[in-house]
């Protein structure tokens, strides 16, 4: 996302962050605070200047942000667990924490994140991580949490699939390793939201009964 903004806006007008902070989007324009978390700010390729002027309006909004030379590794940890947790929930539509509850769903969830570790491993980002453990505790943590994409996909809006496991593929293919796990998470998510509109109910009548 920093790479797209940083193309529309110029590079001294955008930089990268990564937060941990919890929120949960009310309507356009309106978020509801979800729980407390750091955010870091890149200061490469922005001058550090404006970079810190925003951490200080993150501060004067009792946000604890702190500005740090890139957030590469930080941005790859957290993107393994998005990968790993939201696809997943927003498909079978349960919260984080029921994805630990069924060992194919567990399965798949510390697959995606491995692929996710492998692909940023080759670009020459080591995490230094048990992912497995790593993805597991934050499932445990936020066990009552419904992802952002599973809010997207219950509200009927777009999801971040393209952003998160799209992006884990698209990486993959430009360092030469496989992804299938993303990939297939991918196309499920892109095929159930350009078919929602033709799910069929359990109180619909059968074709051909009656």
């Amino acid at each position: 996302n920093a790479e797209l903004l940083q193309a529309a806006l110029g590079p001294s007008r955008a930089t990268a962050g990564v937060t941990s902070a919890g929120a949960t989007l009310v309507q356009p324009g309106v978020l509801r605070f979800g729980g407390p978390g750091v955010t870091f700010l890149s200061a490469g390729g922005c001058p550090s200047a404006r970079v810190e002027q925003l951490a200080a309006l993150l501060r004067a909004a009792s946000m604890e942000a702190s500005v740090v030379p890139s957030v590469d590794t930080l941005a790859w940890k957290k993107l393994a667990v998005n990968a790993a947790i939201n696809p997943l929930t927003a498909l079978l539509r349960v919260p984080n924490g029921k994805l630990l509850e069924d060992r194919s769903s567990e399965e798949l969830m510390i697959a995606a994140a491995s692929e996710t570790i492998a692909v940023a491993r080759a670009k020459g980002i080591d995490l230094h991580e048990d992912i497995a453990e790593l993805v597991r505790d934050v499932a445990r943590r936020t066990a009552i949490n419904h992802s952002s994409m599973l809010q997207d996909t219950l509200r009927g809006a777009p999801t971040e699939v393209e952003a998160i496991s799209g992006a884990v593929v698209r990486e993959g293919i430009k360092a030469g390793v496989p992804t299938p796990v993303n990939l297939v998470l991918t196309h499920l998510l892109r095929a159930s939201t350009a078919l929602a509109g033709f799910r069929v109910s359990s109180a619909a009548p059968v074709p051909g009964e009656g």
